[in-house]
């Protein structure tokens, strides 16, 4: 009787670990989803806010004044993140357009077919990729020009001796020399506008209700967690151009650059009827999609 029991134990025991182990091989799936869903709503919480929206710029604007203040009064000694060469600038904010543009594609699209059901309206609200597009090149090219013609090729960054033989950036480069010249911050630029499109573009998670069983709830979820890890990076690789690089009037220029293109857009432009407009809205739904058909 007694091994019989002792069988029964180890197969029951036997059982209960198989039992185990299979339950252990699906538990990963529900946990990954899970950790994904939780920090997509602590990024809707923190993000979607209306107050975040309004009050984004003026905090950009302060970080820049105050980083670059931080570095004209007392410099932070060099670190990893005043190197060009760190991840953070050379996968990410040398491709920053790149990586919001590839993010805000499928997001844009899928919460506004979601939302609306109409292929008219996705391709619109596509359209202020394009005007992205449009101001991202207008405004590299501008500042590049600047640059241009304001500077000259020196032999060294102590600024010795011009080399008048040099008439452009690439030749100075070229021939090992160094140029000067007013140039604009682009990261300043780029990365407020970035950042603020971003945050424009996930109020409409204020309409968004998915849940699992829902064909879009993966998809989304999982874009609202990279548009929101995205816009931080883009926040904190901000934050280090004003502490790190450039001077003042250069990162003042960029920003106000970065947030005229913004409120030229969604704060003026986007507003009218012929315009790619904002992301749906409960109060104005209608409305747009009144509006788009005709």
């Amino acid at each position: 009787m007694r091994p019989k029991g002792r069988s029964g134990f180890f197969r029951a025991k036997g059982k209960t670990v198989a039992e185990r182990t299979r339950g252990s091989r699906r538990w990963p799936m529900r946990s990954g989803m899970e950790h994904l869903e939780c920090c997509a709503r602590l990024l809707r919480g923190t993000l979607v806010r209306a107050a975040v929206r309004r009050y984004l710029p003026w905090a950009l604007a302060a970080f820049m004044m105050a980083g670059s203040l931080l570095k004209e009064l007392s410099p932070l000694p060099e670190s990893y993140l005043s190197n060009k060469r760190n991840v953070l600038n050379v996968y990410f904010v040398k491709l920053a357009w790149a990586w919001t543009f590839c993010l805000l594609l499928p997001f844009i699209a899928l919460t506004t077919y979601h939302l609306t059901g109409k292929a008219g309206l996705v391709l619109r609200r596509l359209s202020t990729l394009l005007v992205g597009t449009a101001i991202w090149y207008v405004f590299t090219a501008l500042f590049s020009n600047i640059e241009h013609y304001t500077g000259s090729c020196y032999q060294s960054p102590a600024l010795e001796r011009v080399r008048k033989e040099h008439q452009s950036k690439q030749q100075c480069h070229g021939e090992g020399g160094f140029w000067h010249g007013f140039d604009i911050s682009g990261h300043s630029f780029l990365l407020t506008f970035c950042a603020l499109m971003i945050v424009e573009e996930m109020a409409v998670l204020h309409e968004v209700k998915t849940d699992r069983s829902h064909r879009l709830h993966t998809p989304i979820t999982s874009l609202v967690v990279a548009l929101g890890f995205l816009t931080f990076i883009w926040v904190w690789m901000f934050l280090c151009t004003a502490v790190y690089f450039h001077n003042l009037s250069q990162k003042v220029f960029g920003t106000l650059f970065g947030l005229l293109s913004w409120y030229g857009t969604y704060g003026f432009w986007y507003l009218k009827s012929f315009s790619p407009g904002l992301p749906p809205q409960s109060s104005s739904l209608n409305l747009k999609q009144d509006s788009y058909k005709e």
